[in-house]
């Protein structure tokens, strides 16, 4: 079976975490399968991982050693053979997937094992015993495999129900919604040697090698990351799944009446990223170059470092929660741009490490496989790199760091990256040619925008009236508004010159009531 990786990437121990690769210079079945055992177990919900036999690891790097070991060409057969054997002493039984590779002319066993989907397994002891060696739980503790034990196995229990969204069968899906341009594009794209058998395979066999499918032979399921990535339309599946940009030229506080809203960005998900992307790039970044008096080479800077939006972006759509029907919200405004998404990071990440905004490390993860995909496309360095970077980039630009802020709840994550010092006032989209286009926008839409935006703020005025103390929960399920748009209004009405709302108490106990000023304009709207 062709494995969907390029095999120097996992030489290089790039694209996939080091902490998931296992290079074994020979076949030595006992130690191995207790390797294969943690990564189907995979503790941390990180994707598995996979193990080279025919590979030495560099002391100093941790990479390959070149040229490789390789495994005896009379020896592959055999070896694979004795897997069949060999995988029947796993409970519940797994198998994992194998392929032989031509490395540095000679012959490499890679062994790619997906976390699996009925979690926990163990395995024998020494799977080579004629005698029944005693069943034990393997787990990786970073490059190491070891047994799980105590408080470690009640862990890999509780974890092993929770099957992220990316990874499940999804019954809406058919084969036929799976576009096999967009899945050989990307097969191309990392090298993959799919590539040179695709036009004789059928679509079943494309997914069941690239482990997109889930389920009996006799019912398979096309999982949810297929139509994530390979669908043309997977808002079909997954609805409001779109990036909508919104941008305030005077900023939303300001006067939130002058609005542009983007066309919606739909679409696969490295699609979207993209698209998103080349937008910020080429509406919003601007650069200036400054030379110094006393210095010989001229300071560059932006207003934005295209590489904390990127990241913040893939961020958004790699982390949110697809089954919520909101969409990806991008607002600009002259001193920030602010990205929403729905829902937000999970408890095993402290509030502390969410008000510091330096590097939040999640336990499980929604969508692994698509953090792999995005990984192997170079649009995502990395699980828990993705503030760091942030953060990095903003430091080396010579601008303040990135907000992020959520509630109790967790129900939504929103990360605000600051505009450089200089850069602030008025925003103008683009150069001069797109002026007039985005004056013909507003004088189109502003009516329109501007009664929806006083009628979203009254109704969420009334409805703290009726509830003191009212969260953003309660007011969800009672006025039809969505979270986005909620969310922008409560900003508006609790900030300056507004000022109409402010939360108070605990984040248990309290909520939003109105201010003097508030009560005094709703009873100005009842009278």
């Amino acid at each position: 079976m062709a494995i969907p990786v390029n095999i120097e990437d996992l030489l290089h121990k790039r694209k996939i975490e080091s902490t998931r690769i296992e290079f074994k210079k020979g076949w030595n079945p006992d130690k191995i399968y207790r390797t294969i055992c943690a990564f189907a177990n995979d503790i941390d919900n990180l994707g598995g991982g996979y193990i080279v036999v025919g590979v030495e690891e560099e002391d100093n790097t941790g990479i390959a050693k070149r040229p490789v070991t390789g495994v005896p060409v009379e020896e592959l057969d055999k070896i694979q053979r004795e897997m069949i054997g060999y995988n029947n002493k796993i409970d519940p039984y797994y198998m994992p997937r194998v392929d032989v590779q031509e490395v540095d002319d000679k012959y490499v066993l890679l062994i790619w094992v997906p976390a699996g989907v009925n979690r926990p397994y163990n395995v024998r002891e020494r799977v080579t015993a004629s005698n029944q060696s005693p069943c034990k739980w393997y787990v990786r503790n970073g490059t190491n495999t070891i047994e799980a034990k105590g408080e470690v196995l009640d862990e890999l229990r509780e974890l092993a129900s929770r099957l992220p969204f990316d990874e499940r069968g999804n019954e809406n899906i058919e084969q036929t919604d799976i576009s096999r341009a967009l899945v050989l594009d990307y097969l191309q794209t990392v090298n993959s040697r799919l590539v040179a058998d695709f036009e004789k395979l059928s679509m079943s066999e494309i997914l069941s090698q690239m482990d997109l499918l889930v389920g009996p032979t006799e019912c398979q399921l096309v999982k949810n990351v297929a139509a994530m990535m390979f669908s043309k339309n997977p808002a079909k599946f997954f609805p409001t799944t779109q990036v909508d940009i919104v941008i305030f030229p005077e900023g939303c506080i300001k006067n939130p009446n002058n609005m542009i809203e983007v066309p919606k960005i739909v679409g696969p998900v490295p699609e979207m990223i993209k698209q998103a992307l080349d937008y910020i790039k080429t509406n919003v970044i601007k650069k200036r170059i400054i030379k110094p008096k006393d210095k010989a080479e001229s300071i560059t800077y932006f207003n934005y470092p295209y590489q904390a939006i990127e990241e913040a972006v893939v961020n958004a759509l790699y982390h949110r929660d697809y089954q919520e029907r909101e969409p990806v919200e991008i607002t600009i405004e002259p001193d920030k741009i602010s990205i929403l998404s729905y829902t937000g990071p999970d408890r095993s990440i402290s509030l502390d490490a969410i008000q510091k905004a330096e590097r939040l490390k999640s336990r499980r993860y929604r969508n692994r496989r698509l953090g792999d995909y995005l990984k192997e496309l170079q649009l995502s360095e990395g699980r828990g790199t993705g503030i760091p970077t942030i953060q990095d980039e903003l430091r080396r630009n010579g601008s303040a760091p990135a907000v992020i802020e959520t509630n109790e709840e967790r129900s939504y994550f929103l990360i605000e990256i600051p505009c450089h010092e200089g850069f602030e006032g008025s925003l103008t989209i683009g150069e001069a040619k797109n002026e007039a286009i985005n004056e013909a926008i507003n004088e189109a839409i502003n009516e329109a925008i501007n009664e929806a935006i006083n009628d979203n703020a009254q109704t969420v005025l009334l409805a703290i009236s009726k509830s003191p103390l009212i969260k953003r929960k309660s007011l969800l399920e009672n006025i039809e508004i969505s979270k986005a748009t909620l969310e922008r209004t409560i900003k508006q009405l609790s900030s300056e010159p507004l000022a109409l709302i402010e939360y108070q108490g605990s984040l248990k106990t309290g909520g939003y009531v109105l201010t003097e000023k508030g009560q005094a304009f709703v009873k100005s709207l009842e009278e």
